[in-house]
């Protein structure tokens, strides 16, 4: 597999005429001629397609500062790919012969030279340097819009995009030869901060959110609707739906571990003792929970279920001094919620696996610092990852830097899990459909959401591709129920992402599986699928941050949640308990999920349209408001037989992954 990032039919290293003052004084104290300081390296790829005159809201804020990036080239890129496909490929030899990190760093790293010369740049230059990880593949650092302007020969604005204004730069930012030849990308604009959390709190109900009814209570709602535990545990009448159907469940009250591993088909291999013991769940995500142990385990507690011990959990994370842009990146209590629901669902599925929490700075630039803590010292060889950008709107150099670190994963036999999504195609965000990267990176595996019903036995009822669309069941004055729209109505609230990439190029591994009329050429996304819907989701049980400044927490509460930063978890635990079993490291899993695939289609759990529609009833705490809930209505992606862009090749099971496992197909 070659990963081809298409570019702008610009040179990337055309050579213009934009010296500064700074830039004479630093390439002079980097003992560069000041004769020679007109000389430099223009970066065309480096600056993000919305950053547009029409975009263009004026001059960056001068009082704040702002996070940049500089990549450095591998030593050997085609060599860095062929290995990582090698490893990871069952019918080539070197299939899981993967490098340690040391072997990777010392033949493909960029050299501890080049990445001191330009750390020496930036710091004469007056930045202040953040973070150089051991593999050297990147410099993160900070300075203010003036400086980072007049460093790489640009100016900085604002620009309005995807309801935000964000930083980035007018021209294509530069820098001299001396240094500009050791580099592959800058990132000195703001596209990343969009990186939010994959998750979905039960209730939210998309953009428009709902009325809120001040000072007054929730208006008696039209039809009661009790939570339920289980699938069926509680029905309603509802006005006549799908194929007339009246009686439908309501929604679920979120469904604990003990259930998830009843449904997945794990609690007799838990009761064996096959449950993830001796297996590391790596878990990235920005900032940090300051209550994640005492959540846990009282939730644990609760749930009859192990808590987590000194053994089983622990956490890299920065101190709260040294969280950065929290308002771009949705504060520390935006990313709360995510942890916890990582944390615990990981734990439900796997108990007996150890759990390393690794948190980032912010949503940026220091996810990538706490990827590199994972690789550069192969702390696990699974990492869950439930965050992701708005689609692709990232400019291609930082694209290609972001999947060197998922290439160095992949060489190295760690397996990196990513959300697929949960804005379906995105085009309500973007105005176009595109997946969302880091799902859409061929070097990923991408996890899709589905929507599952679990019966009271603990049995899976049904599932279905999740897509969650409202319409609200009114009353008229003589009591008549009746919907607001015609079936399933219009008001989408989540869903799976996915779709086809817009910049990389189709995989080896997925030619011949997905259908052409969907690759085009191209990647598609997700991979495989797991439990995402909030309506059908888990429960959780958090402390959540009242403050932001001083992370005060309040009670401890239950909620339910879902998003693909629910099935990206679900998928990495039931790695780690086949990997225990099996005494085997996947490492990078798509080569080999699509080999199956083409042998054994049957090994996963296809997630088809369901016919009638499911559905279930639900009516809001905030509004008193009721409506049908369908599923499997996921924007302009489809549940198909085979695979499909909600779920990709399907569900996964236990005797599929260690079918994966044993390489045996």
């Amino acid at each position: 597999m070659t990963t081809r990032i298409s570019r702008r039919p610009l040179h990337k290293r055309a050579v213009g005429i934009v010296a500064t003052v700074t830039a004479v004084v630093a390439l002079s104290l980097t003992g560069v001629g000041a004769a020679n300081a007109a000389d430099r390296v223009t970066f065309a790829d480096s600056v993000p397609t919305w950053a547009t005159s029409a975009n263009d809201a004026g001059a960056a804020p001068t009082d704040e500062t702002f996070e940049g990036e500089i990549y450095l080239p591998l030593r050997d890129q085609q060599g860095a790919e062929a290995l990582a496909k090698a490893v990871s490929s069952p019918v080539n030899l070197a299939f899981r012969k993967a490098l340690t990190p040391n072997q990777w760093i010392k033949r493909f790293s960029p050299t501890q030279a080049d990445s001191d010369s330009i750390v020496s740049f930036l710091k004469t230059a007056g930045l202040t340097i953040t973070a150089v990880p051991a593999s050297r593949q990147y410099v993160v650092f900070r300075g203010t819009a003036e400086q980072l302007g007049s460093i790489f020969g640009t100016s900085l604005h604002a620009f309005n995009y995807a309801g935000k204004q964000l930083v980035a730069p007018t021209t294509a930012p530069s820098l001299p030869t001396a240094v500009g030849t050791k580099v592959s990308g800058i990132s000195i604009e703001q596209s990343r901060m969009l990186t939010k959390p994959d998750s979905i709190k039960q209730g939210d109900l998309g953009a428009s959110g709902e009325p809120q009814l001040s000072r007054k209570a929730a208006a008696a709602p039209v039809i009661v609707t009790p939570c339920s535990h289980y699938s069926g545990e509680h029905t309603v009448t509802v006005p006549p739906a799908y194929n007339g159907q009246t009686q439908y469940s309501t929604f679920n009250c979120g469904y604990t571990p003990k259930q998830l591993r009843s449904a997945y088909g794990l609690d007799t291999l838990s009761k064996q003792g096959i449950n993830g013991s001796g297996q590391t769940i790596a878990i990235i995500d920005a900032y940090a929970s300051p209550s994640i142990l005492s959540d846990v385990n009282t939730y644990s507690a609760a749930n009859g279920e192990p808590g987590l011990t000194n053994s089983t959990y622990q956490q890299l994370v920065p101190k709260p001094s040294d969280f950065t842009d929290q308002a771009l990146c949705q504060y520390p209590s935006g990313w709360q919620g995510e942890q916890t629901l990582d944390v615990e669902s990981a734990h439900g599925i796997a108990p007996g696996a150890r759990i390393l929490y690794v948190g980032g700075t912010n949503c940026g630039g220091g996810l990538d610092v706490a990827m590199s803590k994972i690789l550069d010292n192969k702390l696990a060889t699974i990492v869950s990852n439930s965050y992701g950008n708005v689609g692709e709107a990232v400019p291609a150099d930082v694209l290609q830097g972001e999947a060197n670190l998922q290439i160095q994963a992949a060489g190295e036999g760690i397996g990196l899990y990513f959300s697929s999504g949960d804005n379906g195609d995105e085009v309500a965000a973007l105005g176009y459909p595109s997946p969302d990267f880091p799902a859409s990176s061929p070097w990923v595996t991408s996890v899709g959401g589905t929507s599952m019903g679990i019966d009271k036995n603990g049995k899976l009822a049904y599932e279905t591709g999740w897509g969650d669309t409202f319409d609200q069941i009114v009353k008229d004055a003589s009591g008549n129920l009746s919907y607001v729209q015609p079936l399933p109505g219009t008001r989408f609230v989540g869903g799976a992402g996915g779709g086809t990439s817009a910049v990389f190029a189709q995989p080896d591994y997925q030619k011949n599986v997905v259908p052409a009329a969907l690759a085009n050429g191209h990647r598609v996304s997700p991979d495989v699928a797991a439990l995402a819907d909030p309506y059908t989701g888990f429960q959780i049980g958090i402390r959540p941050i009242i403050d932001d400044d001083t992370l005060a927490t309040g009670d401890f509460i239950n909620e339910t949640y879902g998003g693909t930063s629910l099935a990206s978890p679900i998928v990495a635990a039931q790695i780690a308990i086949v990997q225990q079993s099996t005494h085997t490291s996947i490492g990078f899993a798509n080569p080999t999920l699509y080999a199956v695939d083409r042998v054994l289609p049957k090994s996963f759990r296809d997630v088809l349209p369901l016919n009638p529609t499911q559905a279930v009833a639900y009516t809001s705490a905030i509004s008193g408001n009721t409506y049908l809930v369908s599923f499997d209505q996921d924007t302009s992606l489809k549940t198909a037989k085979g695979y499909d862009n909600v779920t990709g090749l399907g569900g996964v099971s236990f005797s599929l992954l260690s079918l994966v496992a044993s390489g045996r197909h």
